[in-house]
């Protein structure tokens, strides 16, 4: 499976750049599919959601289609996951986005397509990729310390975590310093990713595409 796992999805030209890589062909000859599941428990403002859309319609693709696995039935998302070339799941909640994952059996259907489509995480849509997610598990990166690293499965498409916004004004403790702390509470690889930085993984291949800061821990 061709995964390209981003904090903010398409924001400079060395992502494009790579995504482009990975689907070998024209955007104008290809088909997308936009999956907002995870937003929809954020509260607030979602400009941010608008955003993300925004920077892969800029690429002009052929198709262009937007399907919350939340909402509509089977008939209607799976085969719009068929048509595309490229599956993006969107920012928001990890949690709720890996419910729904898992209550539509959709890491069963991706398995079938893996030959075909590329997938592109933003976010939440990169953090459930992981065998066991810890990191977006409590409450340890957002609000108190008290909060605890807890194992949740995830879609075990690749071996390492995902923490997005590193350095994000949105995400305080997102930080390299509060991230070597919690390093040492979990034996797990995980990359700490800006806003300007990917993770491309090619039949398990790993590597880092980035205009910004990331690091790699353990």
């Amino acid at each position: 499976m061709k995964l390209l796992l981003t904090s903010s999805g398409n924001t400079n030209k060395s992502i494009e750049k790579a995504l482009l890589e990975l689907l070998k062909k024209p955007y104008q000859d290809s088909n997308i599919t936009f999956i907002p599941t995870a937003a929809n428990v954020e509260k607030g403002d979602k400009s941010w959601l608008v955003d993300d859309m925004h920077n892969f319609r800029k690429l002009n693709f052929s198709l262009f289609d937007i399907v919350d696995i939340s909402t509509v039935p089977k008939a209607l998302w799976l085969p719009s996951f068929e048509k595309a070339d490229i599956l993006v799941f969107g920012g928001g909640n990890v949690n709720y986005l890996l419910e729904w994952m898992k209550k539509l059996r959709v890491k069963e259907h991706l398995k079938k397509l893996s030959e075909t489509k590329i997938y592109v995480g933003i976010s939440a849509g990169s953090m459930v990729t992981a065998k066991n997610i810890s990191l977006s598990s409590s409450g340890i990166l957002y609000y108190e310390e008290t909060g605890k690293l807890e194992n949740i499965v995830g879609l075990g498409f690749v071996d390492f975590e995902i923490r997005p916004h590193l350095n994000s004004k949105w995400f305080p403790k997102v930080r390299l310093d509060y991230l070597e702390k919690l390093a040492k509470k979990t034996q797990g690889i995980f990359y700490a990713i800006d806003d300007n930085t990917a993770i491309k993984v090619v039949d398990g291949k790993v590597s880092v595409i980035s205009e910004g800061k990331w690091r790699k821990f353990n």
